[in-house]
């Protein structure tokens, strides 16, 4: 096996000493920072969505391999601002939990496996008003924008967001993501959502498969 696969291996299983260990020995022997992320540390979080999918994998195993992802991208750092590689990052994501709900668990699983894959994500938190939305949308001028809602009393305030980046004129600039407990295909076509995603790899996939 080789040490990219071995540390493939060590983010799949969440171990966080593992990745530390193999990641520095990769440095320590030269390896290039782009081969480092793509095959060993995005390598891993490949192992973990398909499994994660089927049911073979649960949230908080997910929440470590993305942590020990993390740790690697940690001592990378310095690699990456010397021009020693560079994460090309695929698109923006801007992401919110929508007014009036406080829930963000899904949302920060959506956020991680993004960022582990490429993403650039702006978290904006929670409770997050469509104003909000329409200001981080000028502002960070992203490909995507990702609505969470938990509370079938907030799912309208999803529907408020859309109509808010439409009459702002953004609409067309941007892809729009909704997900969440209560929120389905049927309501995602309703409120005119770009994509439903039933869960953070379907998030990943769905917009993957939108840049290509």
């Amino acid at each position: 096996m080789s040490e990219f696969n071995k540390l493939a291996q060590a983010v799949f299983k969440g171990d966080l000493k593992g990745v530390k260990a193999i990641t520095q020995e990769l440095m320590d022997n030269g390896a290039k920072a782009d081969d480092i992320i793509n095959q060993g540390l995005l390598g891993g979080m490949d192992i973990v969505a398909p499994k994660f999918k089927a049911g073979e994998m649960f949230v908080p195993e997910v929440l470590r391999a993305a942590k020990a992802l993390g740790c690697g991208m940690e001592l990378l750092k310095p690699l990456l601002g010397a021009g020693g590689g560079s994460l090309k990052k695929l698109a923006t994501v801007i992401i919110g939990t929508v007014a009036g709900d406080l829930h963000d668990i899904g949302k920060n699983l959506v956020v991680l496996i993004l960022e582990s894959s490429a993403f650039n994500v702006i978290d904006l938190g929670v409770d997050v008003s469509p104003e909000k939305f329409v200001e981080a949308i000028k502002e960070h001028k992203p490909q995507f924008v990702g609505l969470s809602a938990l509370l079938t009393t907030t799912m309208m305030a999803m529907k408020d967001t859309v109509e808010a980046i439409k009459a702002a004129g953004l609409r067309d600039e941007v892809k729009i993501l909704v997900g969440g407990a209560p929120i389905s295909q049927e309501f995602a076509d309703e409120i005119y959502a770009d994509a439903f995603c039933a869960d953070a790899i379907a998030a990943k996939e769905i917009a993957t498969k939108m840049l290509a």
